[in-house]
């Protein structure tokens, strides 16, 4: 199943913003209450959708910013995350109270590896262990999202069963993570189409994307989510984050604006490119800006032009009958 094409709300893409928790984990870039809730009101003027304030379980600290930035902050959607666990679903449920708008992100491993060496555990367990989690968390808030940790490292099959226990449990969003950056963009990009298409009640929620960047595919990795269905990319200021960060939300932004900017220019003049027409012309593209100053309405022509051209001209000697060999 694929996910609605006529939802708004499923068409629109959501940048959710973990600066203030994921990114926290990154060496040197603990923040003070004070600090947190200033950056809290600036992601807010950004315009960020969702806004993960911390982790309500993890310390007194932890809690007070959230609850904080949930009573003064308004404009993005505030979230805090918590395991799988009543205790940690009901202190993020008081942490959120004040937000206008909230939402419960709760979180359990997915990969064997993570199962059996981690939280020691069989499968069967973990699946219940979701089931009942989300529908505890729904009682406090009606947004829950779920993110099956390690999703990348886990058996698909197993991933796909998780990801309908959640959905069918009441969650809002799924969010699939690349938790210890292992993925690249085709895989990443084929394990959301493959749960889109294959998880009952898919068309229901939005699918997120959660990259980090040890292989430096991070921003990739996440715009390879984008089109394999993803409504929802999870981000930071600057790409901080544990280990080595995690893609960041400015390039993200920015690759999606100036991708968008050229596709309307290029329908305004008269010109539309299906998605694979239009990285080939955008690549053209950079690569005239590297050698001019400014690129015209009439350098857009005749990339797009040119390509054609070519596409023809292969079309053409593709369609020709090969000679015989004398």
């Amino acid at each position: 199943m694929k996910q609605s094409s006529n939802d708004p709300q499923r068409e629109r893409l959501y940048f959710f913003d973990t600066t203030l928790r994921d990114g926290e984990q990154s060496p040197g870039c603990s923040m003070t209450r004070e600090e947190k809730l200033t950056l809290a009101h600036g992601l807010a003027d950004l315009g960020v959708d969702i806004l993960e304030a911390g982790f309500a379980v993890s310390s007194e600290g932890d809690f007070n910013s959230i609850f904080d930035i949930a009573k003064a902050v308004r404009g993005p959607r505030i979230a805090s995350l918590a395991r799988a666990r009543r205790q940690d679903i009901e202190l993020a449920a008081r942490a959120v109270e004040p937000a206008k708008e909230s939402r419960i992100h709760v979180f359990l491993a997915s990969s064997d590896l993570h199962l059996e060496h981690k939280l020691k555990i069989a499968r069967e367990e973990a699946l219940a262990q979701v089931g009942e989690s989300v529908s505890l968390a729904r009682k406090y808030v009606d947004d829950v999202e779920f993110s099956p940790e390690d999703a990348t490292r886990s058996d698909p099959e197993f991933l796909r069963q998780m990801v309908g226990v959640a959905i069918e449990a009441g969650a809002t969003t799924i969010n699939v993570p690349d938790t210890v950056g292992y993925s690249t963009p085709e895989e990443y990009g084929s394990l959301f189409r493959m749960l889109i298409e294959r998880v009952p009640g898919a068309d229901k929620v939005i699918f997120s994307s959660h990259c980090h960047d040890d292989l430096g595919l991070a921003v990739a990795n996440s715009l390879a989510a984008v089109q394999g269905g993803a409504r929802q990319v999870e981000c930071t200021i600057n790409g901080i984050g544990e280990r080595a960060g995690n893609a960041a939300l400015e390039e993200i932004a920015a690759v999606l604006h100036v991708r968008g900017a050229m596709a309307h220019r290029l329908a305004q003049l008269g010109y539309e490119l299906a998605p694979s027409d239009l990285d080939i012309a955008y690549a053209a593209f950079t690569e005239l800006a590297d050698r001019k100053k400014a690129v015209y309405d009439q350098d857009l022509i005749n990339l797009v032009s040119h390509h054609r051209r070519h596409h023809d001209l292969v079309g053409d000697l593709l369609a020709q009958p090969l000679a015989k060999s004398s």
